[in-house]
């Protein structure tokens, strides 16, 4: 092959070489993807799309530089503790349309500094401790859960700050007063204090164990004391029913034995 040929030739197989390589590249990372997941660049935010991929599980291998997570739309149930503590840059997370039902404390550890939207609607949320959403800055969406309004329902609302316009999706499904089933939660807790009505009725179980014990005592009390007469009762019969110089001698024992 002459000297000239082989000099063009090298350029043109470096670039396809190089070329393979980038693919291949592509296609490994493509690979470690859940199926049906794929990230993206939205208005200069890096963004990681799940939606719609059939997940029960947030899924593990998200880029750690993700600014926007979405993985809505799938059949998630629940969401472990340290969930995203990998995706310290994560500014919006959407959860909605899922089917979670509990989010344990220390779900979003690690998101508090950077994340200003969460969207948790159209779940299957009933009940959860506002000690998940500890120091969360976010902007919350919990509308469309079938929720339970009670205490800690309220203590929750009074700790995270709703997306404007959400709060008449957070309605009573279940409630511990049967009226209020149905109505939007904010509207509920204009009239009803849910957290000093448990501290109310917590107060009247407390007092009823008290009574029950003092009840308890007394009667244990009354029927020592009843004991001990019918005792002493049988005893003064017994002394009485004694010969005259046997029954002063048994006296003074007895006596004696009371001093």
């Amino acid at each position: 092959m002459p000297a000239a040929r082989r000099v063009l030739l090298c350029p043109v197989t470096m670039q396809l070489l190089l070329q393979s390589l980038l693919l291949a590249s592509c296609l490994r990372s493509a690979a470690a993807f859940p199926k049906g997941c794929y990230p993206s660049e939205e208005e200069g935010l890096k963004t990681f799309r799940c939606s719609n991929a059939q997940l029960t599980e947030v899924p593990r291998d998200i880029p750690n530089d993700t600014n926007k997570l979405y993985l809505d739309s799938n059949r998630i149930p629940f969401l472990p503790r340290d969930a995203f503590r990998d995706l310290p840059l994560l500014l919006e997370l959407d959860l909605s349309h899922n089917a979670i039902t509990s989010v344990e404390s220390g779900a979003f550890r690690g998101l508090a500094e950077h994340l200003h939207s969460l969207d948790l609607s159209s779940n299957r949320l009933v009940s959860i401790s506002k000690d998940a959403f500890s120091n969360l800055k976010a902007k919350v969406n919990l509308s469309n859960n079938p929720w339970l309004c009670d205490c800690r329902l309220q203590e929750l609302i009074r700790t995270v700050d709703l997306v404007a316009g959400s709060s008449g999706g957070i309605t009573c499904h279940s409630s511990v007063q049967e009226e209020h089933v149905g109505k939007a939660f904010l509207q509920v807790i204009a009239d009803t204090d849910f957290c000093n009505a448990y501290k109310k009725t917590t107060d009247i179980a407390m007092l009823v164990t008290m009574f029950g014990w003092f009840a308890m005592v007394i009667s244990y009390l009354v029927y020592y004391v009843r004991q001990n007469q019918e005792d002493a009762r049988r005893h003064l019969e017994y002394l009485k029913s004694l010969p005259s110089k046997q029954r002063r001698s048994e006296e003074s024992s007895t006596i004696s034995t009371v001093v």
